[in-house]
């Protein structure tokens, strides 16, 4: 499963990082990738993931976490 969340206040690499590996140092996403053209990071998780925990690993990073999308399946 993968969670896309958007995310505001991200503008440089530096900023991705950040948000990148506070997603990753979460217990169950195995990996997180920003896409800052689109202002969003991608988590893919090995066990759901509670998105209050997502937001507030975000938010202490400066950050604000927006709508948050479920993908499931293969394709998406």
């Amino acid at each position: 499963m993968k969670k896309i969340i958007a995310v505001s206040g991200m503008h440089c690499a530096h900023c991705a990082k950040a948000v990148e590996d506070a997603l990753c140092a979460i217990d169950g996403i195995s990996k997180a990738k920003v896409d800052l053209s689109k202002n969003s990071v991608t988590a893919t998780m090995k066990t759901d993931v509670d998105d209050k925990l997502i937001i507030e690993a975000i938010a202490a990073k400066g950050f604000e976490a927006g709508e948050i999308t479920i993908k499931e399946g293969l394709f998406f």
